[in-house]
């Protein structure tokens, strides 16, 4: 389990158009100890996005209005050290080299386990 401390001083957003995962990833880092936003879209992300307020960015990559590496990429224009992983169900799709996609750090397949959030946090967002 991770220190207090540390989980305290980690904000992170969960962007997704379903109400259950944007829930469970919320409840599961909460528990955690991290501060943890929530948002359904990519324009709604992007209105709460501010350089710097977030240590690690979750997002879906089918989204309603803007997928989710439109939203990495805007994200990696303000921000361009900005951590961004995507969940999704297909992550072969984008894996491979016919559909690479700018600005997501990592891919990360749903389902998931705790343990696999808390390793992409410990990677790309460490204190």
């Amino acid at each position: 389990m991770m220190n207090e401390r540390t989980c305290q001083q980690r904000h992170i957003l969960v962007v997704d158009d379903e109400p259950l995962v944007r829930q469970t990833v919320q409840m599961l880092l909460q528990d955690d100890g991290y501060v943890v936003d929530e948002a359904e879209s990519g324009p709604q992300a992007l209105a709460m996005f501010e350089p710097g307020k977030f240590d690690m960015i979750f997002t879906d990559y089918f989204m309603p209005d803007m997928k989710g590496d439109q939203l990495a990429a805007a994200i990696k224009r303000r921000s361009p050290k900005q951590a961004v992983v995507m969940l999704t169900a297909f992550p072969e799709k984008f894996q491979s080299s016919a559909c690479p996609l700018g600005g997501i750090d990592s891919f990360i397949c749903k389902p998931f386990e705790l343990e696999t959030l808390r390793s992409a946090i410990a990677r790309f967002a460490p204190v």
